[in-house]
């Protein structure tokens, strides 16, 4: 469509029927316009809150000024060069900050790519030319990405798997701790002990890749303990540990990485979402000598480390510091579930609610039975929250559990008005 016709949602959505597959699935047929902080206003200059943050990429609000003003001066300077032709300065200054920031034990490197899929990948490629090892476990539930080893990682057939097998050789899964739905953290180590006896053998094993906490498979939280055990285990048996922050990172849960509210040092950490505020960008960070065993020329990318995404990624991480995001992601956490255990109070369709600082969801469940997940009741909070300008993402193993990824940096009227809006469509449906 050309020329001054005015457009709408509907005109947009058929043409977005008509020209894009539908593999890519839309979740609602409202078209952005713009956006600021936690507000967005579509084509037609309707409102909406915005509690999914672009599945979690938000954390420091849409078009921070900081970040925005960083990306347009960058693109006065070079756009792309591609790293490894000719380099330049922001991609050295933000691998530099990361390294400093990681919860690596010793000397650290970063390398830079464009999306968490691409980092997961990469980390998977390090861990083998570290340990000359294939084998690679990962966790029932776990989101790790859409490329190929990411999907085999990946422990959820629907939608994701099905339909694009085979998948890579040497991937194993085991439960992740999911105690609301009777999984013990002893199940899981268990589960590990005989998949150990059974089907590889410890010392063909390279890592063991786990979510501090789950995104898509539902935001449960692997507990201190449980990292602790699992960092010990690796330990034993020389396997590197994976630190899949790709969701729970860049000051979601309160920490700069979730993992860090464990103790618990990984071998390997892979970030993106929220790393550049909505630029492309995604990173490994590992101890120097796991960094260091790929030969050159083994890793890279065309577009990995885009010099405008590195600007961005710097400014993420100084305002981080200078507005104190910590903290307020700490403070969001607090009011999130407060709130919602207010709404529990009068809903028994309301289930467990976790949080690990502003990273916070609950269950959506008849009569507060946690063995009989509403996936329905969730598609239908969700459908109704939209109608009353609130945008709000279900996931989760059943698809029962709400996320709440509003940006660290809202206000706090706009939180407890998203809210309101849970609240008031929860008694609506």
């Amino acid at each position: 469509m050309t020329g001054n016709q005015k457009q709408t949602n509907k005109t947009l959505w058929e043409r977005r029927l008509k020209n894009v597959p539908r593999g890519v699935t839309t979740a609602y047929p409202v078209f952005a316009e713009k956006a600021t902080n936690a507000e967005i206003w579509d084509i037609e200059g309707k409102r909406f809150i915005d509690f999914g943050g672009g599945i979690g990429v938000q954390n420091t609000g849409h078009c921070h000024p900081k970040v925005v003003a960083a990306i347009h001066k960058q693109v006065d300077k070079v756009l792309h060069t591609a790293f490894q032709i000719m380099p330049y300065e922001p991609y050295i200054d933000l691998c530099e900050k990361l390294n400093a920031k990681a919860p690596i034990d010793g000397e650290a490197k970063t390398i830079l790519f464009s999306s968490g899929a691409e980092a997961l990948e990469n980390a998977v490629k390090i861990a083998r030319a570290a340990t000359g090892r294939p084998g690679i476990i990962s966790f029932l539930g776990g989101f790790h990405g859409r490329t190929m080893m990411a999907l085999a990682l990946t422990g959820k057939v629907i939608p994701y798997k099905k339909g694009f097998g085979p998948f890579s050789s040497d991937v194993y899964h085991i439960p992740f701790p999911m105690e609301y739905h009777g999984v013990t953290e002893e199940d899981s180590l268990k589960a590990l002990n005989n998949l150990f006896k059974a089907d590889i053998d410890p010392t063909r094993v390279a890592a063991i890749a786990i979510e501090p906490v789950q995104g898509e498979g539902g935001f449960y939280i692997a507990s201190p303990s449980f990292l602790k055990k699992l960092r010990a285990i690796c330990d034993e048996h020389g396997i590197l540990l994976i630190a899949d922050e790709v969701q729970s990172g860049f000051a979601r849960t309160g920490k700069l990485f979730a993992i860090e509210h464990s103790g618990v040092k990984p071998d390997l950490i892979t970030t993106a979402k929220s790393l550049a505020a909505g630029m492309p960008l995604s990173a490994v960070i590992g101890k120097t000598s796991i960094m260091d065993s790929v030969e050159p020329g083994g890793l890279g990318g065309t577009y990995a480390g885009n010099p405008v995404a590195c600007a961005a990624g710097i400014a993420v991480m100084d305002l981080i510091e200078e507005e104190g995001i910590l903290q307020k992601s700490v403070n969001l956490g607090k009011l999130l579930i407060q709130e919602l255990n207010e709404m529990k109070k009068t809903n028994s369709n309301i289930g467990e609610i976790r949080g690990l600082g502003g990273m916070v969801a609950f269950e959506l469940v008849e009569n507060g039975d946690p063995h009989k997940p509403s996936a329905d009741m969730a598609k239908k909070l969700t459908a109704k929250a939209l109608e009353h300008g609130l945008v709000l993402l279900s996931c989760g193993v059943y698809g029962n559990v709400i996320r709440i990824l509003v940006p660290i940096t809202a206000e706090e009227n706009i939180v407890k008005e998203g809210l309101s809006i849970i609240a008031k469509s929860l008694k609506e449906i």
